[in-house]
């Protein structure tokens, strides 16, 4: 069973019905309708992975203008959509034209079974390598200067220091969370990244959030993300910095300056290791469950 959401329009109810039929013992969900004036609802309301769309709805219609429309709409909303065109007036400059238009594949109708499948398990794969890709952008992009961020060497030979650095050596090879204590100034972020240094995950993600100037009103979409649709201004999926530090590690910085409402929060996602983005009501997709990073407080 391929875990993916695949999305049928056609104005012919047999054709739904058939695709249905089929695909639902291949796919995890299948979503059929009969016109693609749904799509923007439909489309906000699941997390389509594959659509595969009728090219001729009006009737006698033969020449695919409105498939092409409604493919450039549907890329319009994301250009990542994985969108398969049909129909059964096949000829290969409709074909061409639709790949130039961004169609990933073209079918005739009536279809082989087999050659469905496969069309359509080639198309989840791309699907999965466009997202990886899309969060991988957005993690370079928000992450760049945290990555670059330079740190001092612990420096030091009182027996206070060579307690914390024998500790460290313990500690950095577990998944353990970590709680860092000390004032102000004593360098609590340095252990951290010592810590981080020293552990597996040292060619991942350190992830450094300061929690004592992060508004109390984007606390939960900042650390858990949110899903589109979430809120009026969610016009897309964001990650929350524990998805980003997904491998790596995440450093919160200044906890204690936290509300008890929102410690509370906190705490469950770091006992439990899985987080819901906002507007989700279960777990992301492809999500880590546990997260394989630490979680360093001061």
């Amino acid at each position: 069973m391929i875990d993916a959401t695949v999305l049928v329009i056609d104005d012919d109810d047999d054709i739904l019905l058939s695709a249905r039929l089929f695909l639902k013992q291949h796919f995890n969900q299948v979503i059929t309708c009969k016109s693609p004036k749904e799509i923007n609802v439909l489309l906000s309301r699941n997390e389509v992975d594959i659509i595969l769309l009728d090219m001729n709805y009006q009737k006698g219609a033969s020449d695919g203008r409105e498939g092409i429309y409604w493919l450039e709409h549907i890329l319009s909303i994301d250009k990542d959509y994985v969108v398969i065109l049909m129909t059964a007036y096949g000829n290969v400059e409709l074909a061409v034209q639709a790949i130039k238009k961004g169609a990933t594949d073209f079918i005739l109708k009536p279809w082989e079974n087999e050659k469905l499948f496969a069309t359509l398990s080639a198309a989840s794969r791309l699907r999965q390598s466009n997202k990886k890709v899309k969060k991988l952008e957005r993690i370079h992009s928000s992450l760049q200067k945290d990555i670059n961020r330079q740190f001092e060497n612990i420096v030091g030979n009182s027996e206070p220091i060579k307690y914390l650095q024998n500790t460290l050596v313990k500690v950095a090879p577990t998944d353990a969370n970590v709680l860092i204590l000390g004032e102000n100034g004593t360098g609590k972020q340095v252990f951290a990244y010592e810590l981080h240094k020293l552990s597996h995950r040292k060619n991942q993600i350190f992830m450094h959030v300061d929690l004592g100037s992060l508004n109390e009103n984007l606390f939960e979409s900042e650390l858990f993300g949110y899903a589109k649709g979430a809120f009026t201004d969610a016009k897309d999926d964001k990650p929350g910095r524990f998805e980003m530090a997904e491998g790596g590690t995440i450093f919160l910085d200044e906890i204690g300056n936290l509300s008890l409402p929102l410690q509370a929060k906190l705490l469950s996602v770091i006992q439990n290791r899985t987080v819901n983005r906002l507007g989700e009501s279960k777990r992301k997709k492809n999500q880590c469950t546990p997260y394989y990073c630490n979680q360093y407080a001061s």
